[in-house]
């Protein structure tokens, strides 16, 4: 075992039963660490805050303004700190919030959970699908709490709409529809690869991935149009829809995924598509999603709806309906046609209405802000009981897998079969290699060091 190893695993055990120790009583506050403070580190920090026995202690940012920024919206004295894993070497720090660029997730998280802290990780969980098996395995490891930020599983609306599908309100769901659509027109520009401002660590941001040239457009919010930081809008909106559909009926019966598309109008250097399509094929049901960057009109009153031999139920984070079927027509009977087939065959149906095959219901209770503040309640809840939060970390990897494989089929112009549980893309070993990407140097050497071996 390298030292750096020994390191690891022994700081992990003693500071396991440290963190543990300091947040075990009820009225105790859990100190948090913030890990990046851009749009979703900002709303993080305020959404933590509100909550009565949470400690702000420290913030790490590659970015001297948003260090300062974030800083002083934490309130009281927290430390500031230009390098992620002086905070995880914070004895103040019990857990993490890390809401960095995709391509930092996954090993962020990986260190916090050896570092012996919970975590509370914004989506996707990872970058490519290798990484959700590595957490899953680190997070094991160190008894770490991991908390994916799929924050509408904390939406009462959303859970009542689960258990009514569970329990048979609309029948057999066959089918799935997601959408989402935006209109960024013309795009973000060209602009030339230069030199990073003064106050951004670029080598720092780029961590993990890939050496590049600064580029405006691949730093910041605007990483995610860049294969090499992100996975574009399917890792980003779609994940959100896929994971209440996870949580409802499951992926993990995953067998296939198709998916086109490409960035068709917007002209920019961007890489991600702004028009894409996907179909998810499972044992029995199916499951579709569209998403538009180009093209805003038109979107449907829900972009996630479950079709059931009863009825649909269509929600968003505002709320749900559901809307019934009619009752079946007789055998003797078409539906829609005004006249009878000849004699001898069915007759065209009555045109009073038919009974609903289940009830019609309304929720309009759900609260976006509410969301996010009760996905942070049971994050905390957790830290404290040690158990499993309700965005855990295998949801998280079941989802991202499925984001990725999406992508993965639109770059490579194919169809992709998927073998859930042995995790591989059966009889295609040109797919199969892009499961795992390397990691550049020297946070290679981090991952070896974490036990990580199948790079």
């Amino acid at each position: 075992m390298s030292d750096r190893r020994r390191f690891l695993t022994t700081s992990a055990a003693a500071l396991t039963a440290m963190s543990y120790a300091r947040v075990r009583g009820a009225n105790d506050r859990v100190g948090l660490g913030f890990i990046g403070y851009g749009l979703m580190g900002k709303g993080h920090v305020a959404t933590f805050r509100k909550l009565p026995d949470v400690s702000p202690v420290a913030l790490a940012e590659v970015h001297k303004g948003r260090l300062a920024e974030g800083r002083a919206a934490m309130g009281g004295e927290p430390t500031g700190y230009a390098e992620f894993r002086k905070l995880l070497d914070d004895k103040r720090v019990d857990a993490v919030v890390i809401a960095t660029p995709d391509h930092w997730h996954t090993l962020m998280a990986m260190l916090a959970c050896a570092a012996g802290k919970d975590v509370y990780l914004e989506k996707p969980m990872t970058l490519f699908v290798r990484e959700g098996r590595w957490l899953i395995e680190a997070a094991g490891k160190h008894k770490r709490v991991v908390q994916v930020g799929t924050q509408q599983r904390s939406g009462k609306h959303y859970r009542r709409a689960r258990d009514l599908i569970r329990e048979g309100h609309i029948g057999r769901v066959v089918s799935v529809r997601m959408s989402s659509a935006r209109n960024v027109l013309p795009g973000f520009g060209s602009p030339p690869d230069g030199d990073p401002p003064g106050d951004l660590d670029w080598d720092a941001w780029l961590g993990p991935g890939p050496g590049r040239k600064y580029n405006p457009n691949r730093g910041l919010y605007h990483f995610r149009w860049f294969w090499d930081s992100a996975g574009g809008q399917m890792t980003n909106l779609g994940a959100h829809h896929l994971d209440i559909v996870d949580w409802v009926l499951g992926l993990d019966t995953l067998k296939s995924v198709t998916s086109v598309g490409g960035r068709f109008a917007l002209t920019d250097n961007g890489e991600t598509p702004d028009t894409q399509d996907a179909l998810f094929a499972f044992d029995r049901w199916t499951a579709a999603y569209a998403m538009r960057e180009c093209s805003a009109g038109a979107k449907p009153a829900y972009g996630l709806e479950f079709f059931g031999t009863k009825g649909v139920l269509g929600i968003s984070r505002s709320g749900f309906a559901i809307t019934p079927d009619a009752d079946l027509l007789p055998a003797s009977q078409i539906p829609g046609a005004k006249d009878g087939h000849p004699v001898g065959g069915p007759k065209a149906a009555p045109a009073e209405p038919r009974p609903p095959r289940t009830t019609a219901i309304v929720d309009r209770s759900g609260d976006s802000a509410e969301q996010y503040l009760e996905h942070a309640r049971n994050f905390l809840d957790c830290i404290r009981t040690r158990k499993t939060p309700v965005s855990d970390v295998e949801s998280g990897h079941r989802v991202a897998t499925a984001c990725h494989l999406a992508n993965l089929s639109l770059r490579l112009g194919r169809s992709l079969n998927w073998d859930a549980k042995r995790e591989t893309i059966p009889g295609n070993v040109e797919a199969a290699q892009h499961l795992v990407r390397p990691y550049r140097a020297p946070w290679d050497k981090e991952l070896k060091a974490l036990g990580v071996s199948d790079l």
